[in-house]
């Protein structure tokens, strides 16, 4: 990465909290690479242990761009992508003059949910949030967790009124989608369209009842 293209660069961060659903961050990911975003990555530790549990991978600060290409899979241009570890508080992220276009929390646990929520910034995930909170970029929260107690949901209103986009992980059917990739990329594709970056992951609703049972191509059809 030149030193000219730092100066222009300005990325999404993306966070992975600990929450089941790693397949959720990939497909976030590799949708905002292959619209031309650049991308900053903060894993949690205990999101580490999710997506060794989930894939099989072992997510290593000092590996993370090969634990990272085994994770999204073949084909995908990491030339964008910085990564920034969790405890590193000195991170670019960490500060308000860093110029990102916003943050996406995919998934979100409860932790980090009420963390963000009270401004705790025990990590760089939760600094990051509270930095994006203050500057007033676009910060989506996409929780995943089921049931939701009365004080998660109150961290989650205090979100909303913060100016965050609440997002459950909840995927739509109506787009047709009939695999598991399909139903996560539909979860993906509404992060994305929060913050306004383009992509074909899911079948929009054309106002036509059965549209995507009518037509070839399933979620990815026209």
């Amino acid at each position: 990465m030149g030193n000219e293209h730092l100066l222009t660069r300005r990325p999404w961060i993306v966070a992975v909290a600990g929450a089941s659903g790693t397949p959720y961050p990939a497909a976030v990911i590799r949708a905002l690479l292959a619209a031309g975003e650049a991308v900053d990555l903060v894993v949690s530790r205990a999101a580490r242990l999710t997506i060794l549990d989930e894939t099989g991978i072992s997510f290593r600060d000092a590996h993370w761009r090969t634990d990272l290409a085994a994770w999204l899979g073949d084909g995908v241009d990491l030339a964008d992508v910085r990564y920034w570890a969790a405890g590193d508080f000195a991170a670019g992220p960490s500060s308000g003059s860093y110029p990102a276009k916003g943050m996406l929390v995919v998934p979100a646990t409860t932790g980090a949910v009420a963390g963000i929520a009270l401004g705790l910034s025990k990590d760089l995930l939760q600094r990051a949030a509270a930095v994006t909170l203050k500057e007033r970029r676009p910060l989506v929260v996409c929780v995943r967790e089921t049931p939701l107690d009365g004080v998660t949901l109150r961290h989650l209103v205090a979100l909303d009124e913060a100016g965050a986009v609440v997002l459950p992980a909840s995927p739509g059917f109506y787009a047709g989608g009939s695999t598991a990739q399909e139903l996560v990329d539909f979860v993906a594709g509404r992060v994305l369209d929060a913050v306004g970056v383009p992509h074909g992951l899911y079948r929009r609703w054309s106002g036509e009842l059965g549209a995507a049972r009518a037509r070839p191509g399933g979620a990815q059809g026209a």
